[in-house]
């Protein structure tokens, strides 16, 4: 059974915590839309694209609000017609079950 991951909240960053095996990684990007693993299982990342550059704004706004309300941030890059959006845990060096709830809380928020 799988748990909606958009309903779940982040879990504060700890020390010593340990990445998730890109196996487990691949299993919960079957939960996700437009995401892709990175070649070295360490980073999620989607590509927004927009007719313009306001739209790309608002949606690195977005990216950024909703980071900052779970307390995991994301990398942003954005230009005319693109808003990409990355998460990785940088204390766990690689990817944790917070970067999937806010990737799946961020799908939610532009479905």
């Amino acid at each position: 059974m799988t748990t909606d991951l958009a309903s779940q909240s982040c879990e504060p960053c700890k020390g010593g915590v340990d990445p998730m095996s890109r196996d487990e990684a691949q299993a919960l990007m079957e939960q996700l839309q437009g995401w892709v693993l990175s070649d070295d299982g360490t980073t999620i990342r989607r590509r927004f694209e927009f007719k313009g550059f306001a739209k790309a704004v608002e949606m690195a706004n977005l990216a950024a609000w909703l980071g900052n309300k779970q307390g995991h941030h994301p990398d942003i890059a954005f230009g005319w017609g693109y808003c990409e959006v990355a998460f990785t845990t940088h204390e766990a060096k690689g990817l944790t079950q917070n970067d999937f709830i806010c990737a799946a809380r961020l799908d939610a928020l532009v479905a």
